[in-house]
C-alpha cells in the first residue's frame, strides 16, 4: 500500500504536476498511520516539498499541502526540524502562507525560532494582498525583526489606506511601547503624534487602536519627562489640546473622543483617561462642566518638534465625563463611572463633584451601570475622598432596596467603609439597613455584619439608636422575649459592636442586652463568621453580661434559623438569574481578544455553578435555565479555540487535533441550541447564526482544518438564511455578519475556481465581537429521558446469536412537534450503528409530555456470551444542508441527541 501510493506521487511529479486533492488525502492516511515506516516517512517529506515548488499560490492544493507537512511535523516531531529548515531555506517556497505554517510548526516546538531577513519581511509587507499584510503585521513581532525596523514599518503602514492594516500597525506601535524597548525621545514622540493624528480617522476600528497608542505613548512621553514637567504633559495626554504638527497643525482632542460616533471608541477612550496617573486638578474639574471654567495653562514650545508643543486647554475637556454619563449606551456609562473613580484618587475636590452625577447614575437601567457607580463610590470612600451630603442620601439609600441583589451587596459595602459626619446621617444609615432586611430577608447575614461593622466605627452614635430602641428589646408584659423579629435581632447586632468602638469615651451598653443576644447566638455568629467564631462570640457575649458560662448546646436550636435564612436567598425566578448571566457574558470578550483565557474560562465556570445552583430549584423544566448552560458551554468553547489565534500571554503547547475537536464540539452545541430551543424570537436566532458564522470563518482561517469547500458552503448557507430573517422583520445586521456577507460575493463558493484565503478569513474575524444576548420570552426545551427496565450486568437481555432481539424501553419527550424527527441509534461499535425511526404518529401523537413504552429490535447480534448496546434519542438538524450521516436507510441529516447514552447488557440465552 505504501510503495503504490509513494510510485503514484513519483509518476504525478515527473509530469511536473503537483500532487492532486485525492494522490494528498492518500498521503495523509500514511501520515497519520502509525505503523508507517520511517523510510516512507522520509520519502513522503520530499515528495511534499517537490509538489509544494510545482503547486501555485493561493491554490487549494498548496494549501493542503501545507496543512500535510504541519500534520507529519506533529505526528513525527523527529522530522519537525527538517520540514521547518525545509520550508525555510528555500526562498521559492518562503511566502505568507507558508509562514503561517512555520508559525504553526515553531508554536508546537519553542526550539524552532522563526526568524525571518528583514530585508525579506519588508519586501512581504508590501504584498498586494491585504489579508497577507494585516497577517504579518499582527505577527510581526514573532520573526525576530529588529525593533527600530519594526518601528519604521509600524509607523509607514499607519498610512495604508485599509482600515484593519493601520489598526494593525497601531497595534504593533501599541506591543512595542509595551516591551519598553524603544526609550528613544524622538521615537517617542513620532509614534504619539501619528496617533493623534489618526484619532480623526474615519474608520471605527482605527480610532480605537489611536486611542489606545495615545494613551500608552503618551504615558511614556509623561514618564519620559517627569522630573521637569510631567504634570503639563499629562494635561496634554488628557485633553489633547492643540497638538501644533508642523506637517498638518490640526486639533486633536483625546476628550473629544468621548463624543466619537462609535460607542466602541467612546469607551476606550474613558478607559484611557482612567489610566492617566499625573494630571492637574483645573483639567479634571473641567470634565464635569460642560461651560468652560476659563482655566488656561501655556506651555511655550520646547525645541522643534510638533510634540513638544501644546497650549493646554480646558475647553479641551469641557464635560467630557458629563456626555459620558448621559451615553445612550449602558458600556460607555460604565466605563465613565469606572474612570472617574481612578481619577478620584488623584483630588478630594474632583470627587465631591464627581459624586453629584454619581449618585445619579444609581438609577441608571442598567444593573451594570449601577453597579459600576457603586464600586467608584467604594474607590473613593477606601481613600477617604467620598464625602455623602444630604442631598445624596435619597438615591443612595435606594439601592439598598434595589430588585438586584448584586446592588444591594455593593451599596452595604460602602457602607462598611465611610465615615459618618453625624448622628442623622447614622441613623438614616440604619433605617435603610433595616428596610433592605424589611424587603429582603434573605439579605439578613450580609446586613447583621454591615451593621456590627458600621456600629464598631461609630459608637458613640450607635449607643444613642440603642438607647431610642431599647423598650423594643425588653420582655413583654408576659415576661416573654420577642426576639424573632428581624428588626429587634438587627438592634441587637448593632448594640454588641459598641464595645469593640475605636472611637474614644463611648458610652456603655446595659449588660442584660449581651444576654439577650446569646439567645441568637446562631444567626449573629453566621453573619458575623469573618470577624470571630462561635465559641469566641460566646465567650464575648458572656464576658460582657457579666455571666460566668454558657454552653453551646443551649443554644443549637438557634441553628435553624441560619438555614431558613440561606433557604430564602433564593427567590428571583430563574429567567431573571439566566438573563443576567447571560448579560455577564458578554463582558468577558475584550479579555478573550487579548489572550486572557485562564481568567475567562475561570469566570465562566462562576457563571456555571452559580446558574447550577437555581436550575436545581426549579428541577431543570425552565428552558431559560436550560439555553443558559447551553449558551455558557458554546462560549466556552468558542473562547478555547479562539486561544488558538488570539496573541500569546505565553508559550502553550497544543495536543495534535485538539483544534479540530474543539471545533467539532462547539459545531454540535451550536446545532443543538438550533434545535432543542422553542421560542427563540429572530434577533436570538441571528446571535446564534452570527455564532455559526464565526464557527465557519475559524476552520477555513486555519492552516490545519480541512474541509475546505463544506465549510465555505456551510457559511454560505448560514449567510443566506441570515438574509431571509432580515427581510422578515426589521432587524439590523452587524457589521461583522456585514463584512462577510460581502467577502463571500468576492471569494464564491463553486468547487472549482474557489481559492483558498485564510488570511482573509482571519480579517474578518477582526471584526467580530460578542454582543449582549437578552432572553425576550419562555423558551421550551426540547428533550428525552431514556430507560431501560430491570437491566444491569446481573440481569441481562437474552438474545440467541444470529437473530434479532428485542429491547424494552421507557421513553420520555417533552416539547416534540410534527416537525421533528426523531431517531432511536443503537450503536455497539462504531462500524456496527443502527438506526430506527420513531414515528410518533404511531406511537402516540405529538404533545408537550409524552411518555411511552417502545420494544426496539437489534437485528446484528454477535456471536459472543455477552455484549453491550448503546442507545441514545437523536434529532435530525433539518437546517443542514449537507448530510452528514452516511447510514442506509438512516437520517440524512446531522442529529442533535436530546439524551444521554444508555447502556443495555445482553447475554446469550442459555441451551436447553
Amino acid at each position: 500500500m505504501e510503495q503504490e501510493i509513494l510510485h503514484k506521487c513519483e509518476q504525478t511529479l515527473s509530469l511536473s504536476k503537483p500532487l492532486s486533492l485525492q494522490t494528498l488525502a492518500s498521503v495523509r492516511s500514511l501520515i497519520i498511520n502509525p505503523n508507517t515506516s520511517n523510510s516512507t516517512l522520509s520519502s513522503i517529506l520530499e515528495t511534499l516539498i517537490c509538489s509544494l515548488q510545482l503547486s501555485l499560490p493561493d491554490s487549494i492544493t498548496r494549501h493542503h499541502t501545507l496543512k500535510l507537512l504541519t500534520d507529519l511535523s506533529f505526528h513525527q516531531p523527529h522530522l519537525s526540524p527538517l520540514i521547518f529548515d525545509s520550508l525555510r531555506s528555500d526562498d521559492s517556497l518562503l511566502s505568507a502562507d507558508s509562514l503561517a505554517a512555520l508559525a504553526s510548526i515553531s508554536d508546537h516546538n519553542p526550539n524552532l525560532a522563526l526568524h525571518i531577513d528583514d530585508h525579506f519581511f519588508v519586501s512581504l509587507c508590501f504584498a498586494p494582498c491585504v489579508s497577507v499584510r494585516l497577517w504579518l503585521l499582527r505577527n510581526a513581532e514573532r520573526f525576530g525583526v529588529r525593533s527600530h525596523l519594526l518601528f519604521t514599518v509600524f509607523l509607514g503602514f499607519t498610512k495604508d489606506p485599509f482600515p484593519y492594516v493601520r489598526r494593525a500597525a497601531l497595534d504593533g506601535l501599541l506591543g512595542l511601547c509595551k516591551s519598553g524597548v524603544l526609550e528613544d525621545l524622538d521615537v517617542i514622540k513620532a509614534c504619539y503624534c501619528r496617533a493623534v493624528e489618526l484619532l480623526r480617522d474615519m474608520e471605527d476600528c482605527v480610532r480605537l487602536a489611536a486611542v489606545r497608542v495615545v494613551s500608552g505613548w503618551g504615558q511614556m512621553l509623561v514618564a519620559y519627562n517627569q522630573e521637569m514637567r510631567g504634570t503639563n504633559l499629562s494635561d496634554a495626554v488628557f485633553t489633547q489640546g492643540h497638538v501644533l504638527n508642523e506637517m498638518l497643525g490640526y486639533p486633536f482632542e483625546l476628550c473629544s473622543m468621548a463624543r466619537d460616533m462609535s460607542m466602541e471608541v467612546r469607551v476606550e477612550a474613558f478607559d484611557a483617561l482612567g489610566k492617566v496617573a499625573v494630571v492637574s486638578e483645573d483639567i479634571l474639574l473641567q470634565t464635569l462642566s460642560k461651560k468652560v471654567l476659563g482655566i488656561f495653562k501655556e506651555k511655550k514650545p520646547h525645541g522643534q518638534c510638533a510634540a513638544d508643543c501644546f497650549e493646554i486647554s480646558a475647553s479641551g475637556a469641557a464635560g467630557a465625563f458629563v456626555h459620558g454619563l448621559e451615553d445612550e449606551f449602558y458600556e460607555v456609562r460604565k466605563s465613565a463611572c469606572s474612570s472617574l473613580g481612578l481619577l478620584s484618587v488623584l483630588s478630594e475636590k474632583f470627587a465631591g463633584e464627581a459624586l453629584n452625577f454619581l449618585v445619579d447614575m444609581l438609577n441608571d437601567d442598567s444593573v451594570t451601570v449601577r453597579l459600576q457607580a457603586l464600586e467608584t463610590m467604594l474607590l473613593m470612600a477606601n481613600c477617604e475622598h467620598l464625602k455623602v451630603q444630604e442631598i445624596h442620601m435619597h438615591m443612595f439609600l435606594g439601592t439598598l432596596v434595589d430588585k438586584n441583589a448584586l446592588v444591594r451587596s455593593a451599596a452595604r459595602k460602602i457602607l462598611r467603609s465611610v465615615k459618618v459626619p453625624n448622628a442623622d446621617f447614622f441613623k438614616l444609615f440604619v433605617d435603610g439597613l433595616l428596610e433592605n432586611l424589611k424587603i429582603y430577608p434573605q439579605d439578613e447575614a450580609d446586613i447583621f455584619s454591615v451593621l456590627f461593622y458600621i456600629g464598631r466605627n461609630h459608637g458613640n452614635f450607635a449607643v444613642c439608636i440603642v438607647r431610642e430602641v431599647s423598650q423594643e428589646m425588653e420582655p413583654d408584659s408576659d415576661g416573654k422575649l420577642g426576639f424573632d423579629g428581624a428588626r429587634v435581632a438587627a438592634f441587637l447586632v448593632l448594640a454588641i459592636s459598641v464595645p469593640l468602638s475605636s472611637e474614644q469615651n463611648v458610652c456603655s451598653i446595659q449588660p442584660r442586652i449581651f444576654s439577650y443576644a446569646v439567645t441568637l447566638l446562631g444567626r449573629i455568629s453566621c453573619a458575623l463568621s469573618d470577624v470571630m467564631d462561635q465559641h469566641s462570640l460566646l465567650a464575648y457575649f458572656s464576658q460582657c453580661s457579666r455571666l460566668s458560662s454558657f454552653s453551646d448546646s443551649e443554644y443549637k436550636g438557634e441553628e435553624s434559623s441560619v438555614h431558613e435564612v440561606k433557604s430564602n436567598s433564593i427567590n428571583g425566578t430563574s429567567t431573571e438569574i439566566s438573563v443576567q448571566e447571560i448579560a455577564k457574558v458578554k463582558n468577558i470578550w475584550p479579555l478573550v481578544q487579548s489572550g486572557y483565557t485562564k481568567e475567562v474560562l475561570e469566570t465562566l465556570r462562576a457563571c456555571k455553578e452559580e446558574v447550577l445552583t437555581f436550575s436545581t430549584k426549579s428541577l431543570g423544566s425552565d428552558g431559560a435555565l436550560a439555553f443558559t448552560l447551553q449558551y455558557i458551554q458554546v462560549v466556552k468553547l468558542l473562547v478555547k479555540v479562539w486561544e488558538h489565534f488570539a496573541p500569546m500571554k505565553k508559550l502553550h503547547y497544543y495536543e495534535v487535533g485538539e483544534l479540530e475537536l474543539l471545533l467539532g464540539k462547539l459545531d454540535s452545541r451550536l446545532a443543538d441550541i438550533r434545535c432543542r430551543f422553542i421560542g427563540l424570537s429572530k434577533e436570538e436566532e441571528l446571535h446564534v447564526l452570527e455564532l455559526v458564522l464565526v464557527s465557519c470563518l475559524l476552520r477555513l482561517s486555519k492552516v490545519e482544518i480541512c474541509c475546505y469547500l463544506t465549510t465555505l458552503k456551510k457559511l454560505s448557507s448560514t449567510i443566506s438564511h441570515v438574509e431571509f430573517l432580515h427581510q422578515q422583520g426589521s432587524i439590523e445586521l452587524s457589521k461583522f455578519v456585514t463584512e462577510v456577507k460581502n467577502s463571500l460575493l468576492e471569494i464564491g463558493t463553486s468547487t472549482f475556481g474557489a481559492s483558498y484565503k485564510p488570511f482573509l478569513f482571519s480579517q474578518l474575524l477582526e471584526s467580530f465581537f460578542l454582543n449582549q444576548l437578552l432572553l425576550s420570552g419562555r423558551l421550551r426545551h426540547i428533550k428525552a429521558e431514556l430507560d431501560v427496565p430491570d437491566n444491569s450486568t446481573e440481569n441481562p437481555v437474552t438474545f440467541v446469536s444470529g437473530l434479532p432481539v428485542a429491547i424494552p424501553l421507557e421513553i420520555t419527550l417533552h416539547n416534540i412537534s410534527s416537525e421533528n424527527r426523531l431517531w432511536l441509534r443503537i450503536t455497539m461499535s462504531e462500524e456496527s450503528t443502527q438506526f430506527i425511526f420513531l414515528d410518533l404518529n404511531l406511537i402516540g401523537g405529538y404533545s408537550e409530555f409524552l411518555k411511552f413504552t417502545y420494544i426496539a429490535p437489534f437485528y446484528k447480534t454477535p456471536k459472543a456470551v455477552s455484549f453491550s448496546l448503546r442507545v441514545c434519542i437523536g434529532m435530525e438538524c433539518l437546517f443542514e444542508d449537507v448530510h452528514f450521516v452516511k447510514v442506509h436507510g438512516g437520517p440524512k441529516h446531522m442529529l442533535a441527541y436530546l439524551c444521554r447514552e444508555k447502556e443495555v447488557y445482553l447475554s446469550m440465552a442459555s441451551k436447553g
